[in-house]
């Protein structure tokens, strides 16, 4: 059987990568291993080498069912890109080109098959995976299976056949937003065996949460773009309307941007949507219909115009910023307004209680006085108990106190009621409320009962959010919203665990606007910039030749990190992360070439860049010019460039030092390194040589010796 291993090697020879990101490791061998799995990663997690790996490894083919036409296409370009067999069948396609996909399936020529749920429930393509060797089904976007995710397609709910009709291959389940409720739906619905579930940290660390009161948004959002020219980002609103108008003022200042709707054309939504992934539009305003699935890793920033319905949407939307671990900012504009038109789209919703207690979650965060990546870490079941530093709040921290005991009342409050309250009940109790309901329950015989009656009921409100944020307790939504202690809870009533709550009369709005702070860059920085710049502009020419998203030939990871070590040679840009075989093999050589062109580029303006100068000289060598020659060109001293090609020589680099040491200098030097035992100053050989060679043939003697040895 397959293991590990296996694994490890088709990551770097096709994706370019040394080692697996944390989880993923684990995830494949439970595939190769035939279990079921479950997994939930953030967008940008790296959710697709969890099947596209195995899927090499093990004989057979994969088919990966995903609701999104825009993934399909561009997960098979990159895959295609890696020089990997894929392909997709879905309703954009001709009965021709599908034939023709499934032709190649049934002949053994494809190892990943990318279907939409509605071809997948076809009697037609039944009989086609009845007839071909299948290593494993993934189930992309698994929320949607569940009417409590916050994209339910009622398509997916008929695919429980699966693990009856296949019941020997492993099928696994993959999403980036899926709360307990969810989780536990999505597994009774496939009917998965014992799965393995493999909950990922939600934490990006590289993004920027902000959250601004939603005035002079477009000032702000205007300069937020023109802070990150050549940058592309996506601001969601609410209305179809909204995207245009904004597109429009947008365009009106000089910025490139479109406008994405559910009222366009389809023609003009792929339009869009292609301009997009392709870097031609930078910016599109859009509404919560754009986006999903597309696999692009170079959007910096992602603004919301209105708040979003609920944490899940927004979480997933954000994660759209990043996706290549780069520094990304988030900007989430707040008002009251926006709530009120939110809970009127819910209204004549069947689940209306659960979608507006997810609302009010989502404003909670909005408002929230605290660090707003632990908040939604906490919605996700995960805690961290230290504040992020990447936050509006965190940036602007206001004043906290020991809550401690505020936040033990409450807790005790709640489990003293059996975790049957809700947080209005619960306020009632820890005041002494007289009332009916209250009385006839039997809650005024808590000894929590008017605990908490120094405090008023609006404060009361305002401390249970922030605990609530805190994760101190959470909704259960299954039973109708009421409270639940959770383990990070307990710890605070029975293990110490200190809480920290802002008082309520500090909670004040936060900043208004953007503040951008001009700061002089360093110059290595800009050097890099520049570098970036012409490797992103070859990039987008061959990205537009071959007719693939930019990204799908290198993401901005793998050129942030070719201007970093700027490799010049085959072995140093197999080095970099994300340049396999084949990547190497179409592209590598043109952005060593382009690498070297701007060092000289730079040599020749007189400008010295870090960690470049060996290369450089290397690169002048190769065009046969001589030690002197390049170092008129360099501006250096001859026994620079020397030392420079004995440095060269002893790191494995094609440097005939012959050439500038002939055999009896080299005979007399090895000779004077055994009498004077000195290897590493040059001083005493040259005094033993009676001062006849000069130090540079000295230097160029050593390394020979040095690896002959």
């Amino acid at each position: 059987m397959p293991d590990l291993s296996s694994a490890e090697s088709v990551l770097k020879q096709y994706f370019g990568y040394d080692s697996f990101r944390p989880l993923q490791g684990e995830i494949i061998q439970s595939v190769l291993d035939k279990k079921d799995n479950l997994v939930l990663m953030p967008t940008g997690g790296g959710k697709s080498i969890c099947f596209q790996v195995p899927a090499l490894v093990l004989p057979g083919i994969c088919v990966v069912v995903s609701p999104l036409i825009a993934l399909m296409k561009d997960q098979v370009e990159s895959l295609r890109s890696n020089g990997i067999e894929a392909a997709y069948i879905n309703s954009s396609q001709s009965n021709d080109v599908q034939l023709s996909v499934e032709q190649q399936a049934l002949q053994g020529e494809l190892k990943l098959l990318y279907v939409s749920p509605e071809k997948l429930l076809s009697q037609h393509f039944f009989t086609i995976m009845k007839n071909v060797p299948l290593n494993l089904i993934a189930i992309d976007e698994a929320h949607c299976i569940s009417a409590w995710g916050h994209d339910f397609r009622p398509e997916y709910t008929k695919l429980n056949f699966l693990k009856s009709s296949f019941p020997e291959v492993p099928i696994i389940a993959l999403t980036a937003t899926a709360d307990k409720t969810t989780r536990k739906d999505i597994v009774q619905q496939l009917q998965l065996k014992a799965p393995e579930i493999f909950v990922a940290s939600f934490d990006r660390p590289n993004l920027s949460l902000n959250v601004y009161p939603g005035k002079d948004r477009f000032k702000i959002i205007l300069r937020l773009i023109q802070s990150k020219p050549n940058s592309s980002g996506i601001i969601y609103c609410l209305s179809r309307k909204s995207t245009e108008e904004l597109s429009r003022k947008l365009k009106a200042e000089g910025i490139s941007a479109a406008h994405y709707h559910a009222a366009m054309s389809p023609d003009q939504r792929a339009k869009v949507q292609e301009a997009f992934i392709r870097d031609d539009i930078p910016v599109i305003c859009a509404t919560i219909a754009f986006g999903m699935g597309i696999d692009k890793s170079n959007v910096r920033w992602v603004i919301h115009y209105n708040m979003p319905k609920n944490m899940e949407g927004y979480y997933q939307e954000i994660g759209r910023a990043g996706r290549d671990g780069l520094p990304s900012n988030t900007l989430l504009f707040y008002s009251f307004r926006d709530v009120m038109v939110l809970q009127g789209f819910v209204e004549d919703s069947e689940q209306k209680e659960v979608q507006l207690a997810k609302l009010q979650r989502m404003q909670h965060y909005a408002e929230a006085p605290t660090c707003r990546r632990r908040i939604l870490l906490s919605y996700f079941g995960e805690q961290q108990d230290e504040d992020c530093g990447n936050c509006d709040v965190c940036k602007n921290p206001p004043t906290v106190f020991d809550g401690t005991v505020l936040t033990q009342k409450a807790l005790s409050g709640i489990l003293r009621a059996k975790e049957q309250v809700g947080s209005t009940m619960l306020i009632d109790i820890l005041r002494g409320s007289g009332k009916r309901e209250l009385l006839d329950k039997g809650y005024h015989n808590l000894k929590t009962y008017g605990a908490g009656r120094d405090v008023s009921w609006v404060d009361w409100q305002q401390y249970l959010l922030q605990m609530l944020n805190q994760g101190f307790f959470e909704p259960d939504y299954e039973e109708g919203g009421l409270l639940k202690v959770t383990d990070s809870g307990r710890q605070v009533l029975f293990e110490g665990k200190k809480v920290d709550l802002v008082k309520v009369e500090e909670i004040a709005k936060r900043a208004e606007e953007i503040q951008q702070k001009a700061k002089s860059k360093p110059k290595k920085q800009i050097v890099r910039e520049e570098l970036f710049e012409s490797l992103r502009t070859l990039r987008l020419d061959l990205a537009k030749k071959a007719d693939v998203p930019p990204y799908v030939i290198f993401n901005d990871n793998t050129l942030n990190e070719m201007c970093l070590h700027k490799p010049t040679t085959e072995e140093e840009m197999k080095d970099i992360s994300g340049v396999g075989a084949r990547k190497y093999q179409l592209y590598g050589h043109l952005f060593i070439d382009a690498i070297v062109r701007f060092l000289k580029k730079k040599n020749e303006e007189g400008e010295k860049v870090s960690g470049s100068t060996y290369k450089l000289t290397y690169e002048y060598y190769k065009e046969g010019l001589s030690a002197e020659e390049i170092a008129e060109k360099r501006n250096l001293s001859p026994t620079t460039i020397y030392s420079h090609f004995a440095n060269l020589y002893e790191n494995g680099q094609d440097i005939d030092l012959h050439r500038y040491v002939p055999q009896d200098t080299l005979n007399s030097i090895e000779k004077a390194l055994e009498i004077t035992g000195e290897s590493k100053q040059l001083k005493p050989i040259y005094d033993y040589l009676k001062e006849e060679v000069p130090y540079h043939q000295i230097r160029m003697a050593l390394s020979i010796l040095k690896k002959s040895q």
